[in-house]
Protein backbone atom coordinates (compact mmCIF):
# COMPACT_ATOMS: atom_id res chain seq x y z
CA UNK A 1 0.00 0.00 0.00
CA UNK A 2 1.40 3.13 -0.77
CA UNK A 3 0.18 6.68 0.64
CA UNK A 4 -0.17 10.10 -1.11
CA UNK A 5 1.91 12.47 -0.12
CA UNK A 6 -0.74 14.62 1.91
CA UNK A 7 -1.42 11.18 3.56
CA UNK A 8 2.02 10.30 4.36
CA UNK A 9 1.92 14.22 6.39
CA UNK A 10 -0.57 13.36 8.00
CA UNK A 11 0.14 10.33 9.17
CA UNK A 12 3.55 11.20 9.86
CA UNK A 13 2.09 14.02 12.48
CA UNK A 14 -0.42 11.62 13.93
CA UNK A 15 2.61 9.41 14.78
CA UNK A 16 4.52 12.41 16.16
CA UNK A 17 1.58 13.22 18.57
CA UNK A 18 0.82 9.75 19.40
CA UNK A 19 4.99 9.89 20.81
CA UNK A 20 4.37 12.95 22.39
CA UNK A 21 1.39 11.48 24.52
CA UNK A 22 3.39 8.38 25.44
CA UNK A 23 6.40 10.30 26.43
CA UNK A 24 3.90 12.96 28.97
CA UNK A 25 2.36 9.80 30.29
CA UNK A 26 5.72 7.92 30.74
CA UNK A 27 6.79 11.17 32.42
CA UNK A 28 3.45 11.44 34.81
CA UNK A 29 4.02 7.60 35.26
CA UNK A 30 7.95 8.32 36.95
CA UNK A 31 7.08 11.14 38.50
CA UNK A 32 4.42 9.44 40.26
CA UNK A 33 6.32 6.60 40.97
CA UNK A 34 9.03 8.89 42.63
CA UNK A 35 9.33 10.35 45.85
CA UNK A 36 7.35 13.21 46.44
CA UNK A 37 8.46 14.24 50.36
CA UNK A 38 10.87 13.48 53.02
CA UNK A 39 9.92 10.88 55.49
CA UNK A 40 8.84 11.65 58.86
CA UNK A 41 5.98 12.31 61.13
CA UNK A 42 2.51 11.95 59.38
CA UNK A 43 3.57 10.39 55.82
CA UNK A 44 0.63 8.73 53.78
CA UNK A 45 2.36 5.58 51.93
CA UNK A 46 0.70 5.76 48.30
CA UNK A 47 3.23 2.89 47.21
CA UNK A 48 6.18 0.74 47.62
CA UNK A 49 8.40 3.45 45.72
CA UNK A 50 6.92 7.17 46.88
CA UNK A 51 5.79 9.22 49.88
CA UNK A 52 3.99 11.70 50.27
CA UNK A 53 4.45 14.92 52.89
CA UNK A 54 0.41 15.15 55.07
CA UNK A 55 -1.00 18.15 53.66
CA UNK A 56 0.17 21.38 55.17
CA UNK A 57 -2.34 23.90 56.31
CA UNK A 58 -2.03 27.70 57.45
CA UNK A 59 -0.52 26.91 60.76
CA UNK A 60 2.16 24.65 58.90
CA UNK A 61 3.40 27.78 57.11
CA UNK A 62 2.95 30.79 59.14
CA UNK A 63 6.73 31.84 60.61
CA UNK A 64 5.73 32.33 64.14
CA UNK A 65 5.52 29.09 66.36
CA UNK A 66 4.79 28.40 70.04
CA UNK A 67 5.81 25.24 72.09
CA UNK A 68 4.78 24.86 75.64
CA UNK A 69 6.78 21.63 76.68
CA UNK A 70 8.57 19.80 79.91
CA UNK A 71 12.14 19.59 78.44
CA UNK A 72 13.75 21.29 75.36
CA UNK A 73 16.47 19.85 74.63
CA UNK A 74 18.58 21.60 72.05
CA UNK A 75 21.54 19.15 70.06
CA UNK A 76 20.05 15.85 68.10
CA UNK A 77 23.83 14.48 68.40
CA UNK A 78 25.12 11.32 70.24
CA UNK A 79 23.67 13.17 73.86
CA UNK A 80 21.05 14.40 72.65
CA UNK A 81 19.00 11.55 71.20
CA UNK A 82 19.07 9.16 73.43
CA UNK A 83 18.20 12.41 76.32
CA UNK A 84 15.21 13.13 74.23
CA UNK A 85 14.02 10.11 74.12
CA UNK A 86 14.40 9.26 77.65
CA UNK A 87 12.64 11.90 78.16
CA UNK A 88 9.57 11.04 75.88
CA UNK A 89 9.60 7.60 77.56
CA UNK A 90 9.55 9.32 81.17
CA UNK A 91 6.45 11.09 80.30
CA UNK A 92 7.82 14.77 79.46
CA UNK A 93 6.56 16.23 76.46
CA UNK A 94 9.79 16.70 74.47
CA UNK A 95 10.90 19.27 71.73
CA UNK A 96 13.98 18.35 70.29
CA UNK A 97 15.76 20.63 68.27
CA UNK A 98 18.60 20.57 65.99
CA UNK A 99 20.77 22.76 63.59
CA UNK A 100 21.43 20.14 61.27
CA UNK A 101 19.13 17.90 58.86
CA UNK A 102 19.53 14.74 60.76
CA UNK A 103 19.58 12.96 64.24
CA UNK A 104 23.04 10.87 65.39
CA UNK A 105 25.93 13.57 65.42
CA UNK A 106 28.89 12.40 65.30
CA UNK A 107 27.58 8.86 64.25
CA UNK A 108 26.15 10.07 61.41
CA UNK A 109 26.42 13.76 59.87
CA UNK A 110 30.40 13.19 61.26
CA UNK A 111 30.81 9.64 59.69
CA UNK A 112 32.22 8.13 62.85
CA UNK A 113 29.71 5.17 62.51
CA UNK A 114 31.58 2.88 64.54
CA UNK A 115 30.32 4.01 68.34
CA UNK A 116 32.12 2.77 71.30
CA UNK A 117 33.04 1.95 74.20
CA UNK A 118 29.95 0.04 75.49
CA UNK A 119 32.41 -2.56 77.13
CA UNK A 120 35.36 -3.10 79.69
CA UNK A 121 37.42 -5.91 81.04
CA UNK A 122 34.62 -8.67 79.31
CA UNK A 123 31.68 -7.18 80.71
CA UNK A 124 29.20 -4.65 79.16
CA UNK A 125 29.02 -1.09 81.44
CA UNK A 126 26.82 1.07 78.97
CA UNK A 127 23.77 -0.06 78.04
CA UNK A 128 20.12 1.66 78.49
CA UNK A 129 18.64 3.60 75.00
CA UNK A 130 21.97 4.31 73.63
CA UNK A 131 22.72 0.53 73.34
CA UNK A 132 19.14 -0.59 72.26
CA UNK A 133 19.25 2.19 69.13
CA UNK A 134 23.13 0.51 68.43
CA UNK A 135 22.11 -2.84 68.90
CA UNK A 136 18.87 -2.54 66.59
CA UNK A 137 20.37 -0.46 63.30
CA UNK A 138 23.19 -3.53 63.73
CA UNK A 139 20.58 -6.15 63.74
CA UNK A 140 18.35 -4.15 61.12
CA UNK A 141 21.31 -4.13 58.64
CA UNK A 142 22.28 -7.55 59.15
CA UNK A 143 25.69 -6.96 60.62
CA UNK A 144 27.56 -8.59 63.49
CA UNK A 145 27.49 -7.69 67.62
CA UNK A 146 31.05 -8.07 69.40
CA UNK A 147 30.80 -10.66 72.09
CA UNK A 148 31.97 -8.69 75.16
CA UNK A 149 32.53 -11.50 76.89
CA UNK A 150 36.02 -11.47 75.13
CA UNK A 151 38.43 -8.83 76.10
CA UNK A 152 40.06 -7.14 72.97
CA UNK A 153 43.98 -6.81 72.03
CA UNK A 154 43.15 -3.28 71.31
CA UNK A 155 40.02 -0.80 72.44
CA UNK A 156 38.80 -0.52 68.67
CA UNK A 157 38.23 -4.01 68.32
CA UNK A 158 35.13 -3.37 70.04
CA UNK A 159 34.01 -0.47 68.76
CA UNK A 160 29.78 -1.23 66.85
CA UNK A 161 30.20 -0.92 63.17
CA UNK A 162 26.49 0.39 62.38
CA UNK A 163 25.15 1.93 59.38
CA UNK A 164 25.06 5.41 59.73
CA UNK A 165 21.92 5.93 57.12
CA UNK A 166 19.64 2.97 59.16
CA UNK A 167 21.08 4.47 62.11
CA UNK A 168 19.36 8.22 61.73
CA UNK A 169 16.29 7.63 60.58
CA UNK A 170 15.82 4.61 63.29
CA UNK A 171 16.56 7.51 65.77
CA UNK A 172 13.79 9.34 64.15
CA UNK A 173 11.27 6.65 64.33
CA UNK A 174 12.53 6.05 68.35
CA UNK A 175 11.74 9.98 68.91
CA UNK A 176 8.10 9.44 67.07
CA UNK A 177 7.51 6.57 69.39
CA UNK A 178 8.28 8.42 72.41
CA UNK A 179 5.77 11.64 71.44
CA UNK A 180 9.37 13.22 70.87
CA UNK A 181 9.07 16.34 68.47
CA UNK A 182 11.80 17.39 66.42
CA UNK A 183 12.61 20.51 64.75
CA UNK A 184 15.53 20.56 62.05
CA UNK A 185 17.03 23.49 60.95
CA UNK A 186 16.93 25.77 64.29
CA UNK A 187 18.87 26.54 67.05
CA UNK A 188 18.19 29.56 69.96
CA UNK A 189 18.83 32.37 69.53
CA UNK A 190 17.72 33.77 73.11
CA UNK A 191 17.43 32.46 76.49
CA UNK A 192 15.75 33.86 79.24
CA UNK A 193 14.89 33.20 82.86
CA UNK A 194 10.79 33.04 83.91
CA UNK A 195 9.21 32.13 86.84
CA UNK A 196 8.62 28.44 85.33
CA UNK A 197 11.68 27.80 83.99
CA UNK A 198 12.77 28.84 80.53
CA UNK A 199 11.63 31.16 77.56
CA UNK A 200 13.50 29.92 74.19
CA UNK A 201 13.16 31.90 71.18
CA UNK A 202 14.92 29.56 68.35
CA UNK A 203 15.53 30.60 64.59
CA UNK A 204 14.88 28.89 61.09
CA UNK A 205 14.76 29.29 57.92
CA UNK A 206 11.20 30.58 58.00
CA UNK A 207 10.63 29.52 61.09
CA UNK A 208 10.34 31.61 64.25
CA UNK A 209 9.75 29.78 67.15
CA UNK A 210 9.13 30.67 70.94
CA UNK A 211 9.75 27.76 73.48
CA UNK A 212 8.41 27.96 77.03
CA UNK A 213 9.93 24.87 79.00
CA UNK A 214 10.40 23.43 82.66
CA UNK A 215 13.65 22.22 82.43
CA UNK A 216 16.95 22.63 79.38
CA UNK A 217 19.18 19.88 78.44
CA UNK A 218 22.11 20.86 76.38
CA UNK A 219 23.57 18.81 74.12
CA UNK A 220 25.03 20.90 71.77
CA UNK A 221 28.87 19.85 72.60
CA UNK A 222 29.94 23.14 73.18
CA UNK A 223 27.56 24.09 75.89
CA UNK A 224 26.26 26.53 73.70
CA UNK A 225 22.84 27.55 75.82
CA UNK A 226 25.37 27.63 78.70
CA UNK A 227 27.07 29.86 77.43
CA UNK A 228 24.35 32.06 75.85
CA UNK A 229 23.03 32.28 79.79
CA UNK A 230 26.48 33.12 80.95
CA UNK A 231 27.64 30.52 83.30
CA UNK A 232 31.24 29.81 82.76
CA UNK A 233 32.80 27.56 80.67
CA UNK A 234 36.13 25.78 80.20
CA UNK A 235 38.75 25.52 77.09
CA UNK A 236 42.08 25.37 76.07
CA UNK A 237 43.53 27.91 73.41
CA UNK A 238 44.99 24.30 71.25
CA UNK A 239 41.84 22.14 70.43
CA UNK A 240 42.11 18.64 69.22
CA UNK A 241 42.01 18.41 65.11
CA UNK A 242 38.73 17.80 63.60
CA UNK A 243 38.28 14.61 61.18
CA UNK A 244 36.48 14.70 57.35
CA UNK A 245 36.03 11.70 56.68
CA UNK A 246 35.91 10.52 52.92
CA UNK A 247 36.12 7.88 50.82
CA UNK A 248 38.90 7.41 47.19
CA UNK A 249 38.79 4.72 44.71
CA UNK A 250 36.97 1.99 45.87
CA UNK A 251 33.16 2.07 46.84
CA UNK A 252 31.57 2.25 50.68
CA UNK A 253 30.12 -0.14 52.67
CA UNK A 254 28.21 0.87 55.29
CA UNK A 255 28.84 -0.08 58.26
CA UNK A 256 32.09 -2.44 56.75
CA UNK A 257 35.42 -0.57 57.33
CA UNK A 258 36.30 3.03 58.45
CA UNK A 259 36.42 5.59 55.99
CA UNK A 260 39.29 7.57 54.89
CA UNK A 261 39.93 10.43 57.25
CA UNK A 262 41.49 13.66 56.63
CA UNK A 263 42.73 16.18 59.91
CA UNK A 264 41.75 19.24 60.09
CA UNK A 265 43.99 20.96 62.44
CA UNK A 266 42.53 24.30 63.78
CA UNK A 267 39.00 22.99 63.14
CA UNK A 268 36.84 25.18 65.72
CA UNK A 269 32.92 24.79 65.94
CA UNK A 270 32.57 28.04 67.88
CA UNK A 271 29.88 29.65 65.75
CA UNK A 272 28.61 29.37 62.30
CA UNK A 273 32.07 31.02 60.67
CA UNK A 274 34.52 28.88 62.39
CA UNK A 275 32.50 25.62 61.28
CA UNK A 276 32.42 27.20 57.28
CA UNK A 277 35.93 27.42 57.28
CA UNK A 278 37.05 23.72 58.99
CA UNK A 279 34.49 23.07 56.32
CA UNK A 280 36.10 24.31 53.40
CA UNK A 281 39.17 23.92 54.47
CA UNK A 282 38.77 20.18 54.67
CA UNK A 283 36.89 19.86 51.24
CA UNK A 284 39.68 21.89 49.17
CA UNK A 285 42.08 19.61 50.78
CA UNK A 286 39.93 16.49 49.63
CA UNK A 287 39.55 18.02 46.24
CA UNK A 288 43.74 18.14 46.39
CA UNK A 289 44.00 14.84 47.28
CA UNK A 290 41.33 13.72 44.42
CA UNK A 291 43.39 15.26 41.41
CA UNK A 292 46.53 14.09 42.84
CA UNK A 293 46.08 10.24 43.42
CA UNK A 294 43.01 10.21 40.40
CA UNK A 295 41.05 8.31 42.04
CA UNK A 296 37.05 8.74 42.14
CA UNK A 297 35.70 10.43 45.29
CA UNK A 298 32.94 7.60 46.33
CA UNK A 299 32.16 8.86 49.99
CA UNK A 300 32.09 12.34 51.59
CA UNK A 301 30.83 13.12 54.90
CA UNK A 302 28.71 16.39 54.99
CA UNK A 303 30.86 18.10 57.49
CA UNK A 304 33.95 18.27 59.63
CA UNK A 305 33.69 15.92 62.83
CA UNK A 306 34.56 18.48 65.70
CA UNK A 307 36.39 16.70 68.55
CA UNK A 308 36.83 19.74 71.28
CA UNK A 309 34.90 22.52 71.72
CA UNK A 310 33.92 24.19 75.24
CA UNK A 311 33.31 22.41 78.30
CA UNK A 312 31.49 23.98 81.50
CA UNK A 313 32.55 24.21 84.66
CA UNK A 314 30.35 21.81 86.54
CA UNK A 315 29.09 21.81 90.59
CA UNK A 316 31.69 18.36 90.20
CA UNK A 317 34.87 18.76 87.40
CA UNK A 318 36.25 15.29 86.85
CA UNK A 319 40.04 15.37 86.53
CA UNK A 320 42.44 12.77 84.84
CA UNK A 321 43.13 11.37 87.75
CA UNK A 322 39.22 10.59 89.14
CA UNK A 323 39.24 9.09 85.09
CA UNK A 324 42.46 6.76 84.73
CA UNK A 325 41.52 5.83 88.33
CA UNK A 326 38.10 4.81 88.15
CA UNK A 327 37.22 6.90 90.81
CA UNK A 328 33.21 6.13 92.08
CA UNK A 329 31.67 9.09 92.62
CA UNK A 330 28.94 9.14 95.45
CA UNK A 331 26.54 10.66 92.77
CA UNK A 332 27.71 8.36 89.84
CA UNK A 333 24.73 8.28 87.30
CA UNK A 334 26.64 6.49 84.22
CA UNK A 335 30.02 4.34 83.24
CA UNK A 336 32.67 5.79 80.75
CA UNK A 337 35.60 3.39 79.08
CA UNK A 338 37.91 4.39 76.85
CA UNK A 339 41.71 5.24 76.51
CA UNK A 340 43.33 8.73 76.75
CA UNK A 341 43.17 9.68 73.70
CA UNK A 342 44.13 13.25 72.72
CA UNK A 343 44.95 13.87 68.90
CA UNK A 344 47.19 16.22 68.12
CA UNK A 345 49.69 17.21 65.06
CA UNK A 346 51.16 14.42 64.73
CA UNK A 347 48.63 12.31 65.32
CA UNK A 348 47.58 10.05 68.33
CA UNK A 349 48.99 7.73 70.82
CA UNK A 350 46.34 6.31 72.83
CA UNK A 351 46.84 5.91 76.81
CA UNK A 352 44.65 2.47 77.89
CA UNK A 353 42.52 2.56 80.81
CA UNK A 354 44.54 0.35 83.55
CA UNK A 355 43.51 -3.43 84.02
CA UNK A 356 40.15 -3.17 85.77
CA UNK A 357 39.57 0.50 85.54
CA UNK A 358 35.84 1.44 84.66
CA UNK A 359 35.42 5.24 85.07
CA UNK A 360 32.49 6.89 86.28
CA UNK A 361 30.19 10.47 85.46
CA UNK A 362 28.96 11.94 88.35
CA UNK A 363 25.73 13.99 87.84
CA UNK A 364 27.26 17.29 89.25
CA UNK A 365 29.78 16.79 86.24
CA UNK A 366 26.56 17.48 84.18
CA UNK A 367 25.26 20.35 85.75
CA UNK A 368 26.60 23.66 85.11
CA UNK A 369 28.04 25.12 88.43
CA UNK A 370 25.07 27.80 89.92
CA UNK A 371 22.97 26.75 87.83
CA UNK A 372 19.26 25.54 88.13
CA UNK A 373 16.66 23.96 85.62
CA UNK A 374 19.39 23.39 83.73
CA UNK A 375 22.03 20.20 82.87
CA UNK A 376 23.98 18.58 79.95
CA UNK A 377 24.92 15.64 78.56
CA UNK A 378 27.66 14.92 75.78
CA UNK A 379 31.22 16.13 75.50
CA UNK A 380 30.74 19.28 77.30
CA UNK A 381 31.04 17.74 80.22
CA UNK A 382 32.53 18.94 82.80
CA UNK A 383 36.59 17.63 83.31
CA UNK A 384 39.93 18.66 82.24
CA UNK A 385 41.10 18.38 78.91
CA UNK A 386 42.59 14.81 79.35
CA UNK A 387 39.94 13.16 81.01
CA UNK A 388 37.61 14.70 78.39
CA UNK A 389 39.93 12.87 75.22
CA UNK A 390 38.53 9.47 76.83
CA UNK A 391 34.96 10.92 78.12
CA UNK A 392 33.53 12.54 74.58
CA UNK A 393 33.23 9.28 72.92
CA UNK A 394 29.96 7.87 72.05
CA UNK A 395 29.05 5.20 73.98
CA UNK A 396 30.01 7.47 77.04
CA UNK A 397 27.65 10.25 75.73
CA UNK A 398 25.08 8.47 75.36
CA UNK A 399 24.90 7.58 78.76
CA UNK A 400 25.00 11.19 80.09
CA UNK A 401 22.71 11.86 77.87
CA UNK A 402 20.03 8.85 79.07
CA UNK A 403 21.16 10.08 82.78
CA UNK A 404 20.88 13.97 82.31
CA UNK A 405 17.58 13.39 80.68
CA UNK A 406 16.16 10.90 83.66
CA UNK A 407 17.26 14.03 86.27
CA UNK A 408 15.55 16.70 83.96
CA UNK A 409 12.17 14.92 83.60
CA UNK A 410 12.00 13.72 87.49
CA UNK A 411 12.87 17.39 88.14
CA UNK A 412 9.96 18.23 86.08
CA UNK A 413 7.38 16.14 87.85
CA UNK A 414 8.99 17.28 91.03
CA UNK A 415 8.80 20.64 90.92
CA UNK A 416 12.57 20.88 91.24
CA UNK A 417 15.99 20.91 89.87
CA UNK A 418 17.98 17.96 88.61
CA UNK A 419 20.48 18.66 91.56
CA UNK A 420 18.07 18.18 94.14
CA UNK A 421 16.70 14.93 92.53
CA UNK A 422 17.08 12.26 94.90
CA UNK A 423 19.72 9.87 93.68
CA UNK A 424 17.54 6.63 93.99
CA UNK A 425 14.73 8.05 91.67
CA UNK A 426 17.43 8.54 88.68
CA UNK A 427 18.92 5.20 89.57
CA UNK A 428 15.86 3.70 89.35
CA UNK A 429 14.37 5.39 86.38
CA UNK A 430 17.80 4.75 84.45
CA UNK A 431 17.75 1.23 85.73
CA UNK A 432 14.00 0.64 84.24
CA UNK A 433 15.44 2.04 81.20
CA UNK A 434 17.16 -0.48 80.97
CA UNK A 435 21.08 1.39 81.93
CA UNK A 436 23.81 0.42 83.95
CA UNK A 437 24.39 1.91 87.06
CA UNK A 438 27.78 2.25 88.49
CA UNK A 439 28.25 0.68 91.74
CA UNK A 440 25.07 -1.03 91.76
CA UNK A 441 24.84 -5.17 91.35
Amino acid sequence: MFLTCKENLFFNHATLMADKKRAIADRRHFLQSSVLGAAGVGLAVSSSSSVAVAKTDEATIKPEVTNEVDVLVVGGGTAGTIAAIQAGRAGAKTLLVERNFQLGGATTTGGVAFPGLFDAWGKQVIAGIGWELVKESVELDGGKLPDFAKVPRSHWMNQVHVNQFVYAILAEEKCRDADVEIAYYEFPEAVVKTDAGWQVDCIGFGTRRRVKCKQIIDCTGGAEVVGMLGFERLREEERQPGSYLFQLGSSHDPASKQLHRLYVHGADSTNSRTATLANLTGRQSILAKVRKDKKRLMHLQPETGFRESYRIKGETLITVQDYTSGKLFDDAVSHAFYPVDLHTKTGVRPKPLKRGTVPSIPLGALVPKGSRNLIVAGRCVSSDRLANSGLRVQASCMGMGQAAAAAATLAVQGNTTPSEVPLAKIHGLLKKHGAIIPGKA
